[in-house]
């Protein structure tokens, strides 16, 4: 693996702040990732921002066929290159704005074979909204293996009951298991970040251990419930754009056995699902 300093510079190429990119700079770090992922010869990975193919390579070794998302047009070319190097035939790179990529389309139209593994060394600003993303998707993605900043990793890791515990949080909770996987120091990317990396595995379940009846209404009582989440349940609830009238906020939390002074931060993923049922039901 040749150092992102020393590509970048033969390429003229500078990292670009705005877009979060601070490039893995370790192999053996690398490949511990996609060890700790547990690709198989027969899978398909789905790489988020591969950037130079730090994570790339020893997935493409590894796994049947690796789809490259990469939305900076400026390394498309010495990706490319670096996988060609490396006599890397079962890696397709693909230019792309996760942001505005259509997975659950780009699974159908491309007949993988069984589930997706994902990788990702995301930049902070787009971590939750890759994680939501992958959450709407998730029929097609069997587990994903991403390194996030260590803040993130442990909001998605939290238990209820701290100020740690959210929205995401919650989501996330509701369909997958998440552990962490590995720390990843700050002096191992380049440029250097200001703060350190935690690699998570998140495993998908095929169903929720307590199903919904309507998900996507649960989801929108989990935002509204963390939306104010200083106020009191029933406040918060009644405050929000579920647009419940206060009485029926509270009739609804003392349907499903929850105490409407206790604040989100509070509920488990169970209670949240009960939750939603009374709330459609009383609505």
């Amino acid at each position: 693996m040749t150092s992102p300093r020393t590509l970048l510079k033969a390429w003229n190429l500078q990292p670009k702040k705005q877009l979060g990119q601070n490039f893995l700079a370790d192999p053996s770090t690398a490949d511990m990732i996609v060890n700790r992922a547990g690709i198989r010869p027969d899978e398909t990975v789905l790489e988020i921002g591969a950037g130079l193919g730090a994570l790339t390579i020893p997935a493409a070794r590894a796994a049947r066929k690796v789809y490259a998302v990469e939305t900076d047009d400026r390394l498309i070319g010495l990706l490319e290159t670096e996988l060609l190097a490396h006599s890397i035939t079962n890696a397709s790179v693909l230019k792309q704005d996760i942001l505005r990529f259509d997975l659950k389309a780009f699974i159908r139209e491309e007949s993988i074979p069984g589930r997706l593994v994902v990788l990702g060394n995301l930049p902070y600003n787009v971590s939750s909204q890759v994680v939501v993303r992958l959450i709407e998707a998730r029929e097609g993605v069997d587990r994903a293996a991403m390194m996030f900043q260590r803040e993130l990793a442990l909001r998605l890791l939290a238990e209820p009951g701290g100020r740690d515990y959210g929205r995401l949080t919650a989501m996330l909770r509701y369909c997958a298991d998440v552990e962490p996987l590995a720390r990843v120091n700050a002096p191992l990317f380049y440029p250097r970040p200001k703060v350190d990396s935690e690699v998570l595995m998140i495993r998908f379940r095929e169903t929720p251990a307590f199903p919904a009846e309507d998900e996507g209404f649960l989801f929108r009582v989990i935002k509204a419930a963390f939306g104010q989440r200083r106020k009191n349940l029933k406040n918060a609830l009644s405050g929000s754009d579920l647009r419940i009238p206060p009485d029926t906020a509270r009739a609804a939390l003392e349907a499903a056995g929850i105490d409407p002074i206790r604040r989100a931060e509070t509920l488990t993923v169970p209670e949240f699902v009960e939750l939603s049922h009374r709330i459609q039901e009383l609505r």
